[in-house]
Parts: C-alpha cells; structure tokens; sequence
C-alpha cells in the first residue's frame, strides 16, 4: 500500500489549478504514464517530475540603443503613438514606444484593440519582454511576452521556465499548474539517514523541485545544479535499490549446479571449429562455467561487439548444462534471429550427440506439437525461439540454463518467466550492442558482467565512407558494377513505406527504383511481411539469386552472410551511432574487402556530423557506446523512448553517471542494515520506492 503521505502526489492533474476537462486531456497526453491503450491520465507526480527544458532571461534590461537584436530584452519605455489599422483589414496593430536612446514598433496581429489600448496608454511608462528583431532598418518586437506596469514588473520573475508543451497547453496554464503541484509536496522523511554515507551538500527532495521548476538563474538549470543533482540522486537511489533487491532475492532461491566436471560435448563442439577461441572467450567462458557449477543461480550479463562471438560462447556454456543432464534454452527477439541461431548452431549441436530445436510463433500445430512433447520428455536437450518459449503450456523436463539473447528488447518480466520454467534456472543474458558503463549499472546492476572486446581472427576492417545524398546516383552506380562482379550488399532505409511527414528514404521505394535498374536480382525485408516472405527473401540473398538485399533495421542483429561485402545506410543521420555500427557489422564477415556507405541529407546538424566523424574513425562498438550515450541519452541508447520501458525521468546519465557509486553504495548500506526496510529509515525508504513507482522493489520485500 501507498503511504496516505503520497496520495497528494498521486492524485489527479486534472484537479490542478488552470486545468479543466478539456485541458486535462491535454495534458494526458503530454505527461500521462503509458499504458496498453496509449497515454493514461496525468497524476501530480507526472507534473513535478516534467521539469523545464530551458529558461528565458528577462534579467538584461539595456536602453535601447544597446538592445541586442535577435535576443529576448525587457525594455521600460514610454507609450508613444498608437497606429491601429484600417477598418476591416488584416494589417496589425501597431504602437511606438521609446526611451531616450531609441525607439521600437510593437506589433500585434489580429489582436484585441481594446486590450492594447487599454494595456499601452499613450504617454504612460510600460515594461516589454520579448524578442527584438529588425524588419526593414527598423527595431521591432512582435506581440510581446509580457507587457507590465511597474507594479506587474515588481511581480515578475526575471527568469521563466520554459517547459515542453504539447497542443492546447499555454506555457502559463503549465506554469500555474506546477505551482498548484509543488503546493501539494508534503514534507518527506530522510531516506538517506543513519546509512553514514557522506553527502554533498544539496537541497531537500522538496526544495529541490521547488528550485528545479524555479530557477532564479540560467545556471540554476544546468545538471550540475544542486537542484538538478539532488533529484537525479534520489531517482538513481531508487533505482539501485529495486536492482539489489531483485539481485538478492533471486540469489536467495535455492540454486544448484547446474554444470558438472565433464565437458565433453562442448570439447567435441570446440575441436571441430576451424579456428581458436579469443583470450576474451575462453575468459568469459571460465566465468559462465564458474557460475553453472556454483549453488548460486547465475545472473550474467554477456556483452561483446560485432562479431565477438557470443552465441559461441552460449552454446558452450548450454553444452555444459546438457552434459550434467539438464535442458538448455536460448531467446531471441525476432524470428529471424531465432532462425539464423538455429541455422548455425543445430549442426554444431547434433555433430557433439544433441538434439536442438526451435519453437517460434510461426510453427505448424503439428511442428508445436512435436517440440513442446520433446521439451516436456527431454527428448530434445536444447531449444531456440522467440517469445514464444514462454507462453503457457511450454513446459520442460529439467531445464537449467536459460539465455537470453539482445537483452534490452526483452523486460525483466519476461526473463523471470524464462527463469520460472524449471527449478534454479542459470540466467545468460547477452547483448551485441556495447551498453556504457554507466548504463551496465543503472539497468544491468543485479547481473554479473563479462565483455568480450576481442573480435575472432578473420575479420576484415570496414571501409567507412560518408556520402551527400545528393551523389545517390554514384552510389547506384557502383552498386551495379558490384553486383556484376558478383559482389552483395545490404541496402538499409528507415522507413518501410514514404511517409509525408518525415522525408526520409523507405525500403519500399527504394526496392522499387533498384529493381529499374537491377530487375529481380534485389531483395526486400522488413518488419511487415509475413515470416515466410521474410524467409524466402534471406534465402535468395544467401544463395546469390538477389544480390542486393533492400531492408529496414530488422537485419540489425543477427544476419550472417559472410558473402556480403558492402553496407549502404540511406539517412544515415538519422540512425543512432551504436545502430549504425550494428548495421554495418553485418559485413566485413568474409574474406572479401568490405565497405560500408553512410549516405547522409546535407546539412546535417552538429550532433550528426559527430557521429559520423566517430563512425569514420573507429570500430571498437564500447567506444561507440560511450559516445553515443554523450550525444544522444540513457533513453535513446537502450531504446526505451521507442519500447515504453521506463528510463529515467530526472537523471540524465551522460551528466549524471558519476551519482551512480554513490546510490549503489547507498543502497547496499540500506539493505545490509535492514534487509526487511522495517526500521525508521527503511520506512523512509519505502516511501522513496513508491515515488519513483519502483513497486516491483515494494513486493519483493513484502513477498520475503
């Protein structure tokens, strides 16, 4: 249960002053919580947590002549002549105002002449806030933001926050709205007393929000603010509590070796490769092994670049469980994923004496019926399929390890109920995608962690190239006289159909001008085809028949064709950098020479031309990572701003990632202390839990 101290917070926004029926729905939309049928409806919480964005500075108060053009200034000037325009026509209002030094013509478009005329009486002296422009030699400031008598400018703050607004939200209706929010924060418990943890020095929670939504300075809103780091504090305190909550009650279930001495199929497996594991593998092995023959359940986290050779990894590690008895399964975002797993791995599988197959939502009954009858038997020692592997009626004999593959499409949720279908199951997660340290704590604190930073022998560097759009004709060019030579290559959009709204490449479209040029020897795939059209389009790019294979992001991870030489990426700048870098690993697999072509519409923005830059000068997918957190944010790297899995609200990682020891070692200090959070502070702790809606971290500890 909520404590009732919190019912304010949690009450609806709809009852907040300003806020009617019609602007509640409004403002649903902006700050309501997701739920399965859209934006629900917008609590309190949701509106103190929507902190401003940036600030107007109304502090620089010049005479006019000094006035920067281009800028927001606050002016006192004296009403001058007022120019109202001619009956019926669409001219503006327009009134003079001066001081000694100059003068400036206000401007007001269908505007309300007796609100001006009463507002702006000629000869009285007036305060204007607003944006100076110059329109034909003159200064002028179009329908000004404030426009006060000397009474209203004692009255106004000399810097406003400015919040993002949705349609039908008023920066001032917002604005009244947070007032009447931050009236009803109550007064809170220390959740950080009595853990002899050393503080800096910084607000309360509540003066803390008070100050973030009220910043008396444009410094007042940078991260580094006291306000600004006292809430990011406290939300990654959450955090790190809900993730050793869930470590330690998952390492208190009974666990069991799950792995014994002998490893004779993974040996068999290993013999027969045509090349040596890396140092990094066989490291990350001796890990997986340490864990699969402890009596604690392994929680591990395995993250490699491109190409590092995970799921080799994995299989040796499932090999292990098979040979002390048990079944192993692995979980894979996409059915084609699932199946270019199967692909590769069932004939190594079967070469060491065990029976693997696959379970997909694409199946036949009577292919279902077969799997889950092996499953349930033991007759088959592994399987590999989507989501699917966790549907009700999948049963299995003994299962013992479960791996995860692409672990951030997945939620915790639906690893658990991987977990949950046999006794003590080991957990190996893993990731193709580098995630940043910072984020390996925040999202990934409750697992062990092994990186594998070395790519296998054979892998060829990529030749990376930027290319203007407007050299597109080349690029099709060069395409042709690849494929006559018998080259293939992936040719990538971010869309699937044309969208009016975004001017931006689709797959569709671009299937269709190269098939002009190509005829049928090009491919497409993407998300919306049925799976066997997905199949049957794999297949004739794997046997040569389309060399060129048009595609969306689906072919992101997982696709190895070793043939394939060249990677074309269309709007490359709209692409993160770690998603880029997924995309172009998917050549340079082969002994051909591989490039890569990042076709990008001029001009691009700042942040754009970096990750090209970053693109162009290295491979190393952790570097990457780390850069792309510095531009981009926690929320865009693991895709939580596209899944709706909830990132962070008021930290921001790539300012904030240093708080992170501290909350971590706060956490731990809290649960060594008092496991149950039954104690002063542990109370105080809960109602930190209940704040940042970590209710998961609530039932763990009411469940024992």
């Amino acid at each position: 249960m909520r404590p009732q101290l919190l019912n304010p917070l949690f009450s609806s926004a709809a009852k907040l002053p300003g806020i009617g029926p019609k602007t509640a729905k409004h403002l649903d939309r902006l700050l309501g919580p997701a739920t399965a049928t859209g934006a629900g409806e917008a609590r309190v919480v949701d509106v103190l947590f929507h902190l401003p964005t940036g600030v107007i500075d109304r502090r620089r108060q010049p005479p006019i002549v000094e006035a920067p053009i281009g800028e927001v200034v606050t002016l006192k000037v004296r009403v001058g002549d007022r120019r109202p325009p001619p009956p019926r026509s669409r001219a503006p209002y327009r009134v003079l105002v001066e001081d000694a030094t100059g003068d400036v013509l206000l401007i007001f478009f269908l505007a309300n002449h007796a609100w001006i005329e009463k507002m702006l009486p000629e000869g009285a002296e007036r305060w204007v806030s607003g944006k100076l422009e110059l329109w034909n030699g003159h200064r002028q400031m179009v329908h000004p933001d404030r426009v006060l008598d000397e009474a209203g400018f004692a009255a106004m703050p000399l810097t406003e926050p400015v919040y993002g607004l949705t349609e039908g939200l008023s920066p001032r209706l917002l604005t009244r709205a947070v007032d009447g929010a931050l009236a009803r924060v109550p007064p809170l418990p220390d959740w950080y007393d009595g853990l002899g943890i050393k503080l800096p020095k910084l607000p309360t929670f509540g003066e803390a929000l008070a100050l973030a939504h009220r910043p008396e300075t444009p410094e007042a809103m940078e991260p580094t603010a006291p306000a600004r780091v006292r809430l990011a504090l406290d939300e990654l305190y959450a955090n790190q509590l809900g993730l050793a909550l869930m470590r330690k009650r998952f390492r208190e279930r009974s666990g069991r070796a799950n792995a014994g001495e002998g490893q004779a199929r993974a040996d068999a497996i290993e013999a027969a490769l045509p090349f040596h594991l890396t140092g990094a593998q066989q490291a990350a092995l001796v890990e997986v092994r340490a864990d699969l023959c402890g009596t604690k359940r392994m929680l591990r986290l395995l993250q490699g670049d491109v190409g590092s050779g995970k799921t080799l990894v994995a299989l040796l590690a499932m090999a292990d469980v098979v040979e002390a008895g048990h079944q192993a399964v692995l979980m894979a975002p996409t059915e084609i994923l699932a199946r270019q797993h199967f692909a590769g791995l069932a004939p190594r599988a079967a070469a060491a004496g065990m029976h693997m197959a696959i379970l997909t939502g694409r199946d036949t009954p009577a292919e279902r019926r077969r799997t889950l009858e092996g499953l349930a038997t033991g007759a088959i020692d592994m399987a590999v399929g989507t989501h699917a592997l966790i549907q009700e009626g999948v049963s299995f004999r003994d299962l013992g390890l479960a791996v995860v593959d692409e672990q951030h499409r997945f939620g915790v949720h639906q690893r658990l109920a991987l977990s949950a279908k046999g006794e003590a199951v080991d957990i190996l997660v893993m990731t193709a995608t580098p995630i940043p340290r910072t984020l390996v704590l925040s999202y990934f604190g409750d697992m062990d962690v092994s990186n594998l930073r070395e790519k296998p022998p054979g892998r060829q560097p990529i030749d990376t190239r930027a290319i203007p759009d407007e050299r597109l004709g080349d690029v099709v060019a060069r395409l042709v006289r690849a494929v006559a030579e018998g080259k293939r290559a992936y040719w990538v959009c971010p869309l699937v159909d044309e969208s009016e709204e975004v001017d931006a490449a689709a797959a569709t479209d671009r299937y269709e001008a190269l098939r002009f040029v190509l005829g049928d020897r090009v491919g497409l795939i993407h998300g919306r085809m049925k799976g066997a059209e997905k199949d049957a389009a794999m297949a004739r790019f794997v046997s040569g028949d389309a060399p060129v294979l048009v595609a969306t992001t689906v072919i992101e991870v997982g696709v190895d064709v070793p043939e394939a030489t060249i990677m074309v990426i269309e709007h490359a700048e709209r692409f993160g950098l770690a998603q880029v870098h997924q995309l172009r690993g998917r050549v340079g697999r082969g002994a051909g020479a591989s490039s890569c072509l990042l076709i990008y519409k001029a001009p691009m923005t700042q942040v754009a031309q970096s990750r090209i830059d970053i693109l162009r000068q290295t491979e190393d997918g952790f570097l990457i990572a780390e850069e792309d957190l510095r531009l981009r944010g926690e929320g865009e790297v693991l895709g939580t701003r596209q899944s709706g899995t909830p990132g962070f609200r008021l930290a921001q990682l790539e300012h904030h990632g240093g708080l992170l020891a501290l909350a971590r070692d706060a956490a731990q200090r809290a649960l060594e202390a008092d496991p149950e959070l039954m104690g002063p502070t542990g109370a105080a702790i809960r109602t930190l839990l209940h704040i940042f809606e970590r209710e998961d971290a609530i039932r763990l500890i009411e469940a024992g």
